[in-house]
């Protein structure tokens, strides 16, 4: 098997028109029935995108063929599974390993729709979920459609570090880099490790435990930021080598979601419909996540006095440090992740918590493609909206947990949060492509 990857990895570096190939087939097999089981693809795709970091590929076409060949595996998936019905047991692979199509069965019928979205994330589940949904008779509509966010999303977190690592090597950081990225990285991933640990585990305390682990950091961050110039200067240009025009339209719409206007709007109609709904619980830890992170980020923008990076044609007025719109778009999706997330099995509600972080990160990475913040901004937002969601939860739930939202209840958010932030993002275009001109 080491043998093929080499050989694989080889033919792809020899030209980027064979990188593109083997991208989309390799996101394309990953995602197929069966196959997707038994193919070392997390591996080949990491060694692909490693080449794609240092090649004249750019990260937005990376992107898009990793995108397009996950979505294909998972639409023949979906056909065969419609096709064969209640002959999928029977084919191979499946007649020996029984229980894989048993727990991806349990799965979907649980979760329905959202088991496709959260399964993606899960390799085992990744390449069955799909097939069960064509042979469940799941809509074709619905499942094409979670199909195509779940696909976009997969495609980010499996091509990005791998793409990432070539592209540094490439571009030669420069000395103390790998330094400053070694304890930076370090000190995030031990306190994401110490927080997932005890929600794993159903630690009563893991609320507590997750709010010191990340204010830890954030401190450590907050006391240090002036000493990393090298990591936030080599970042900053590294996101530059990925600009694109298509790409520039896209970020702006997805930074738009985190622009104060927005969070007010959608974070007043979300309280407002807990209110409706009269879960004044959810309500209360919702409504002080979202202000506490706020008015503490504008007080901290006020304190640190940092300058924005210097590059736009009409430069952002306000202060840099920490990030706004990674804040307030950290927090409202932690929201919405906790409260999906409630009265789940332990291991769903980490799944949940981290699909809602999917558009979070989103929001943070944009800033620093728009060359609005540094890197170390957006990492200081996102602890803060973390401390504060974990404190506030905390302080919610001290004597009783906050009850669980209704299907029914979610029927109505979702689709009302949906329509509104369309409207939000559409609304003057134009002044905000404007807004981030370089």
């Amino acid at each position: 098997m080491n043998d093929l990857l080499q050989t694989v990895l080889a033919w792809s570096g020899s030209s980027p028109y064979w990188l593109g190939t083997a991208i989309f087939i390799t996101a394309f097999l990953e995602c197929l029935a069966l196959v997707g089981i038994v193919l070392p693809g997390v591996v080949l795709m990491f060694g692909l995108a490693v080449i794609a970091g240092s090649s004249t590929l750019g990260l937005p076409t990376i992107l898009l063929l990793a995108w397009l060949g996950g979505l294909t595996g998972d639409l023949v998936s979906y056909a065969l599974g419609h096709s064969f019905k209640e002959k999928v047991p029977q084919l191979p692979l499946l007649r020996t390993n029984r229980h894989w199509l048993v727990n991806a069965e349990i799965h979907f019928e649980r979760y329905g729709a959202l088991s496709l979205l959260l399964g993606r994330f899960i390799g085992p589940l990744r390449p069955i979920l799909p097939l069960v949904a064509g042979m469940l008779s799941m809509p074709f509509a619905r499942f094409a459609g979670v199909s195509f966010v779940a696909a976009a999303g997969w495609s980010i977190a499996y091509v990005l570090p791998g793409w990432a690592v070539g592209a540094a090597f490439d571009l030669s950081p420069p000395p103390g880099f790998w330094l400053q990225a070694a304890w930076v990285v370090g000190l995030l991933g031990l306190a994401v490790a110490v927080s997932l640990f005890g929600c794993l585990r159903g630690w009563r305390s893991s609320s507590f435990i997750s709010a010191v682990a990340f204010s830890l950091v954030l401190i450590i961050l907050m006391l240090n930021w002036q000493h990393l110039v090298i990591f936030d200067s080599y970042l900053h240009d590294l996101s530059q080598a990925t600009r694109a025009p298509w790409l520039d339209h896209l970020m702006v719409l997805i930074t738009r979601l985190g622009d104060f206007s927005t969070q007010v709007i959608i974070s007043a109609i979300l309280c407002t419909l807990l209110l409706i709904a009269k879960q004044y619980k959810a309500l209360a830890f919702s409504a002080s996540t979202l202000v506490v992170t706020a008015i503490s980020n504008y007080f901290f923008k006020l304190f640190f006095e940092r300058a924005r990076p210097a590059v736009l044609l009409e430069p952002l007025q306000s202060f840099s440090f920490p990030s706004g719109h990674s804040a307030s778009g950290f927090a409202f999706f932690l929201v919405l992740g906790v409260l999906a997330s409630r009265q789940q099995p332990q291991r769903w509600r980490v799944l949940w918590i981290l699909t809602a972080l999917i558009p979070a990160l989103s929001i943070a990475l944009s800033r620093v493609y728009l060359t609005a913040h540094w890197p170390t901004d957006i990492l200081a937002g996102s602890l803060l909206a973390s401390v504060v969601c974990s404190l506030s939860l905390l302080l919610v739930q001290a004597k009783h947990p906050i009850r669980a939202l209704s299907a029914q209840q979610w029927q109505i958010i979702i689709p009302i949060l949906l329509i509104t932030l369309a409207a939000l993002l559409s609304w003057d275009l134009p002044s905000a492509l404007h807004k981030y001109a370089y």
